[in-house]
C-alpha cells in the first residue's frame, strides 16, 4: 500500500486566496511525513525525506526541477513580496533547478534562485539570492543578498552577504563535482527503494528472492563457470557483467521510456547486491522484465574513484540488445572512448572524419537528433553566412558519415562543419567544423555536445579580424571577435589529460576585455599558466544564461 503524501491546498490569506494545490510528478517519491502546501511544482524523479517542509502559502509559486533531493529537515518558504526569473523565464518565490541536493536542515527561502547540480550543505541558509549553477554550498553557510557566480564552492561556515565577498569565491573542484555527483545517485537509489517498499508486490518479489537466498549454494563470485547463461543477456553481457564482479566494481542498472530517452532522464532499479555472477545475472534479468518495452542499460561503478567505469543498453523498446562481440574485459572500461554507451565501438575505417566527429555522429543519432552540413568559402567565413548541403535523412552512421564526405568533396577549397538539430525543440544542438580550405579537420571545434549550443555567427556580421595571435589559431581569433562583437561574455576552463576523459574542467576565470588584443592575451595567459593542459574557451550568452561556444585551444 502507497505511503499517503502530505500535500494541501494553499490557505487563504489577504495576498492569495487562489486555493492553490502541489503539481507532483508521478516518479517523484514525497515521504508521509513530509509536508507540502500551495502551488510547489515538483519535477520527475524528486525525493523529499521526513521531516521536510515546502510551504508555498506566502511567496509563491514553488519549482523544484528532476532528479532533487531535499533531505531531512529541510524548509523551503518564501516572503509575499520578491520574485526571481526561473528557467523557463517565469516568475517564482522559489526556483530550485534540476540535479540538486538540498541536504539536512538547510533553509531555502524565497526570493532564491538555485541553478542545476548545486549541492547545499547542512543547516546552511540561502535567503534573497541567487546561487549559480554547479555551485557547492558546505555546511553552515548563509548566503544573502547576493548571487553566486557558476560553479563557486562556499566553505563551511562562511557567511556570504556582499557582491564582493561572492565574486572572490574559488572555483569548484573535480573531486567536489564527484562528490555532489555520487550524492544525487545515492538519493536516486534511495527514491526507488522506497518506491518498492510502499509497493507490496515489489516489497515481495524481495522477501521471495532472500527467503531463497538462505537455502541457495553460494557461489564464489570469482569462480569461472562456463554454465553460468542468461535467456534475456548475451554472452558477452555475461561476461562484462562477471569481469566487473571480479575487479570489486558495484553494478547497477537504470530504465527509461523512449519519450525520456531522448533528454536522458533514467531511473535507477533495484539496487544489486549480489555475492555471485547467478545473482547479478538473476538481478538483471528482474531489471528487464519490469521495464519491457523500454531502455534499460546496465553499469558499473568503481568504489573508490566513486565513478562510472561502464555503461551499456542491454534491452532496448525492440528488444535485447547484445553486447559488442570483441568485448575485451581487461580494457573495454577505461574512459579514453575507445566504447560507448550503447555497447559499440567505435571504428573509423578509411573515413577522412576523425574518431571524434564519428563519436558525435553516434551520439546524435541515438540521441534521435538530426544532422545536417553547411559550406561556406573563406570570405563569407568571416560573416557567418554559411550555406546548407544536401538534406541528410538517414538515421544510419554509416550513411551520414558517406553524406559527410560527399559534402566535403563538393566542397573542397571551403569550411564544412557538421550540424545536430533537436526536431521537437528546433534548435541546433551542436556545430562542428570537420574541414577548412588547407583539408579535413583532425578534431572538431567543438567536443562537447550540448543542448544549449546556438549559433551566435550572426551576431558579428560584418566584423574582421584585425589582431593575430602566435598560440591561437585564426580561427580562435576570429570567434573571440564575433563573441565581442555580439555582445557575449568570455571565460577559459582547464583540464589535465587524465580529468579530461571524465569531462571534468575547472573554471580559469572570466576575461574582462574591451578589445580582440586584451582577449587573445588574457587567452594566452591562461594557455602559458596552464601548459601541458587542455585549454578551452568559454562563450556565454548573458542573457539567457547560458553557453554558446566551446573551443578547445590548446591540448597536451
Amino acid at each position: 500500500m502507497a505511503a499517503r503524501i502530505t500535500a494541501e491546498a494553499a490557505p487563504p490569506t489577504p495576498w492569495s486566496r487562489n486555493l492553490a494545490e502541489p503539481t507532483i510528478h508521478p516518479s517523484a517519491f514525497l515521504h508521509s511525513f513530509s509536508n507540502i502546501i500551495g502551488d510547489v511544482r515538483i519535477g520527475a524523479n524528486v525525493i523529499i525525506a521526513p521531516g521536510t517542509s515546502v510551504r508555498a502559502d506566502e511567496g509563491t509559486p514553488f519549482y523544484i526541477g528532476e532528479n532533487t533531493n531535499l533531505q531531512d529537515g529541510v524548509v523551503i518558504h518564501g516572503l509575499e513580496k520578491g520574485r526571481v526569473i526561473g528557467d523557463d523565464r517565469q516568475e517564482y518565490s522559489v526556483w530550485i533547478g534540476k540535479n540538486n541536493c538540498i541536504t539536512h536542515m538547510a533553509l531555502i527561502h524565497g526570493p532564491c534562485y538555485v541553478g542545476d547540480d548545486c549541492f547545499i550543505g547542512f543547516r546552511s541558509t540561502v535567503f534573497n539570492a541567487r546561487v549559480g549553477a554547479g555551485c557547492i554550498v558546505m555546511m553552515h553557510a548563509l548566503i544573502q543578498d547576493v548571487e553566486i557566480p557558476p560553479g563557486k564552492y562556499v566553505p563551511s561556515g562562511a557567511i556570504i552577504t556582499n557582491q564582493q565577498q561572492a565574486d572572490r569565491l574559488p572555483d569548484v573542484q573535480a573531486d567536489d563535482k564527484e562528490f555532489a555527483h555520487h550524492v544525487v545517485g545515492i538519493n536516486q537509489a534511495l527514491r526507488a527503494g522506497y518506491l518498492c517498499a510502499a509497493d507490496s508486490k515489489c516489497i515481495r518479489t524481495i522477501r521471495d528472492e532472500l527467503n531463497n537466498s538462505y537455502t541457495s549454494i553460494e557461489v564464489d563470485v570469482f569462480e569461472r563457470s562456463d554454465e553460468v547463461s542468461s535467456n534475456s543477456l548475451g554472452a558477452e553481457t555475461v561476461e562484462q557483467v562477471r569481469y566487473l564482479l571480479q575487479q570489486g566494481y558495484h553494478i547497477g542498472t537504470e530504465h527509461v521510456d523512449q519519450r525520456r530517452f531522448r533528454t536522458g532522464s533514467w531511473t535507477s532499479c533495484r539496487p544489486i547486491e549480489a555475492r555471485s555472477l547467478d545473482e547479478a545475472i538473476a538481478a538483471l534479468e528482474a531489471c528487464l522484465r519490469d521495464h519491457s518495452g523500454e531502455y534499460v542499460r546496465l553499469f558499473g561503478i568503481d568504489p573508490k574513484g566513486k565513478r562510472r567505469v561502464l555503461e551499456n543498453i542491454i534491452q532496448r523498446p525492440d528488444g535485447v540488445v547484445q553486447a559488442p562481440s570483441s568485448f575485451k574485459a581487461p580494457t573495454s572500461y577505461s574512459n579514453n572512448g575507445s566504447y560507448n554507451g550503447n555497447g559499440s565501438s567505435h571504428n573509423n575505417g578509411n573515413s577522412r572524419l576523425s574518431s571524434e566527429t564519428i563519436d558525435q555522429i553516434r551520439q546524435l543519432l541515438a540521441g534521435g537528433y538530426k544532422i545536417g552540413t553547411e559550406h561556406v568559402d573563406e570570405r563569407r567565413f568571416r560573416t557567418g553566412s554559411w550555406q546548407s548541403c544536401k538534406p541528410i535523412e538517414s538515421s544510419s552512421a554509416g550513411d551520414v558519415v558517406a553524406a559527410l564526405e560527399d559534402c566535403m568533396d563538393n566542397h573542397q577549397g571551403e569550411y564544412v562543419r557538421l550540424i545536430g538539430i533537436d526536431p521537437k525543440a528546433k534548435r541546433r544542438v551542436l556545430e562542428s567544423i570537420i574541414q577548412r580550405p588547407n583539408g579535413p579537420v583532425n578534431t572538431p571545434s567543438s567536443s562537447k555536445l550540448t543542448a544549449t549550443t546556438t549559433s551566435y555567427a550572426s551576431a558579428s556580421s560584418g566584423t574582421t579580424a584585425t589582431a593575430t595571435s602566435s598560440k591561437l589559431s585564426s580561427e580562435a581569433v576570429e570567434q573571440l571577435q564575433q563573441l565581442l562583437a555580439g555582445g557575449f561574455k568570455i571565460s577559459a576552463e582547464h583540464v589535465d589529460g587524465r580529468r579530461f576523459r571524465t569531462g571534468s574542467w575547472a573554471s580559469c576565470g572570466q576575461i574582462q576585455a574591451n578589445s580582440i588584443r586584451e582577449a587573445i592575451a588574457a587567452l594566452e595567459g591562461y594557455m602559458n599558466e596552464y601548459q601541458g593542459e587542455y585549454v578551452r574557451l568559454i562563450g556565454i550568452d548573458p542573457k539567457a544564461k547560458r553557453r554558446v561556444l566551446e573551443l578547445i585551444v590548446q591540448r597536451p
